[in-house]
């Protein structure tokens, strides 16, 4: 795969037109490193000059500011932003949006001002160029839900760029009763990914996946690396995982055309 550093593109005196921020999921995480070259493989079919930090990229913070470690977060953020600036990086596009948010939100007042692009907005504005073209391919016909990731919409109020997307390969777009502004988190949000759950008697990630099975989906579609993980958890714990397949949409768009 075709994926250079920005300290290669430097060392050639080149500047890409973007900044491809893979995330802690994206780099380190299994399941979410198949979202990350589904959407390499995009961007190169695309000719999109773009490049990444490699191993110059650390944490954005935000699970650290969400856990109430402000101190940590402002250390992670600063190292962050001086790699970025020295660099002299202008747009930077993410599939977390976590890290989307973080970049978009918290970096200015840190001296880290950026346009910062959810993976499905810079997707959608790829379409809308014609730098791509999504056809239904192996997936026309095929119902699909889609969960909205807390920091992309209600935090954000990025709704229609992923249905957009969905919508372009010629499937059927179900919506669960609690969606867009009204949806429902998976669980994973607020760093709570990374600690138990409190008592109670069900799961988040359950509860959220009996609803987007409640619309029968053939899929499960999602724009964030932590619900992935979660509405895949969901999908073992209702035993549904021969029916039901959870997927990113950079996935979908990658796998329709087998790229």
């Amino acid at each position: 795969m075709n994926v250079p550093t920005m300290a290669e593109m430097t060392a050639q005196g080149k500047q890409p037109d973007v900044l491809f921020w893979v995330g802690c999921a994206g780099s380190f995480d299994d399941r979410a490193k198949k979202i990350t070259k589904a959407f390499v493989k995009i961007l190169n079919k695309a000719n999109v000059e773009f490049a990444v930090l490699g191993t110059e990229e650390s944490c954005t913070g935000d699970p650290a500011k969400r856990a109430g470690n402000e101190f940590l977060f402002q250390m992670q953020a600063m190292t962050n932003i001086e790699i970025l600036n020295a660099y002299e990086v202008k747009k930077i596009v993410t599939a977390c949006p976590h890290c989307f948010n973080t970049l978009k939100n918290e970096y200015p007042q840190l001296g880290g001002k950026y346009e910062v692009m959810h993976h499905t907005e810079f997707l959608k504005s790829l379409l809308d160029e014609g730098k791509i073209t999504i056809e239904g391919g192996k997936f026309k016909g095929k119902r699909i839900t889609f969960h909205d990731p807390c920091y992309l919409g209600r935090a954000n109020d990025v709704y229609e760029a992923p249905r957009s997307l969905i919508e372009k390969l010629e499937v059927e777009l179900v919506e669960m009763k609690r969606c867009k502004s009204d949806g429902l988190c998976c669980g994973a949000g607020g760093a709570q990914m990374f600690k138990d759950a409190e008592k109670g008697d069900k799961e988040i990630y359950v509860e959220r996946t009996e609803e987007a099975l409640e619309v029968a989906p053939n899929i499960i579609a999602t724009g964030c690396p932590f619900c992935n993980t979660m509405i895949t958890d969901g999908i073992k714990a209702t035993n549904q995982e021969e029916s039901v397949q959870v997927l990113d949409i950079a996935e979908l768009i990658a796998n329709a055309e087998d790229l």
